[in-house]
């Protein structure tokens, strides 16, 4: 899909102009069940809905690479029967869109500390990121057990490490070299990040790789936000000029 209506039909997004990494805070799941008397966990498993209509309107438009905030390193510490249940709400996730993804061409990636997974999550992410290996359309990445501190701690004690060793002179170190340690190597920094739910903060998320990232900050919930919603923000975003420090 080359291009889009808005919701009221009358302005089309330009695929030229469409960011090429998209990033989202995808926060009030919570908030989103409590409003309605139910337990956290049935926020959660409408939020995982509403990553499927992301994923694939994502996909339809044309970006390149999503990066979904999806299990912070912060949220180890939320009580154990929740834990519980968001791992087995993710393992059932990846099982249950694995055809889609490979059908429509999309390929699995994970960033942060991917060990500290539950073993049968683990293996289930890398089967289905084996399975979408070989996927070029678009490129999906869940941040999970992921925060930008620890990212950016490990990259500085693995760069120390080499410069011990002799592997790299400390002059040589350059922002470049710095992005080629982190989880998101080889990618493009993202060009838009959102944010739902209204919270004005970063969370700990992408420290580094959003220095020049265009911010959009919506107050709906996760479970309520949608492709029309979508779309606006994404029109809203070519309307801005990025000058990325430049006059």
């Amino acid at each position: 899909m080359n291009s889009s209506s808005s919701p009221a039909g009358d302005t089309i997004l330009d695929p030229a102009k469409l960011p090429r990494h998209v990033a989202i805070i995808m926060d009030g799941n919570g908030r989103w069940a409590r409003q309605r008397l139910l337990n956290r966990i049935k926020g959660h498993e409408k939020g995982a809905e509403t990553v499927r209509t992301i994923v694939r309107t994502s996909r339809e438009l044309g970006i390149g690479i999503l990066t979904l905030y999806a299990f912070s390193t912060e949220n180890w510490q939320r009580p154990k029967t929740e834990i519980a249940a968001l791992m087995e709400l993710l393992n059932r996730f990846l099982i249950s869109e694995r055809s889609e993804m490979m059908e429509n061409n999309i390929r699995l990636n994970a960033i942060g500390q991917i060990d500290r997974l539950p073993r049968a999550v683990r293996l289930t992410l890398q089967q289905t990121m084996d399975l979408t290996r070989d996927k070029d359309g678009m490129l999906l990445n869940l941040a999970l057990s992921y925060g930008a501190r620890d990212e950016i701690t490990m990259m500085v004690q693995t760069l120390a490490q080499k410069a011990i060793t002799g592997e790299i002179d400390a002059g040589d170190i350059t922002p470049e070299v710095i992005s080629e340690h982190l989880y998101t190597r080889h990618m493009p920094d993202p060009d838009l990040l959102i944010r739902t739910s209204g919270e004005m903060r970063i969370s700990n998320f992408l420290l580094w790789q959003i220095a020049y990232t265009e911010i959009y900050i919506t107050n709906t919930l996760w479970p309520d936000f949608g492709k029309e919603e979508y779309i606006r923000i994404l029109l809203d975003f070519q309307q801005r000029e990025r000058r990325f420090g430049k006059v």
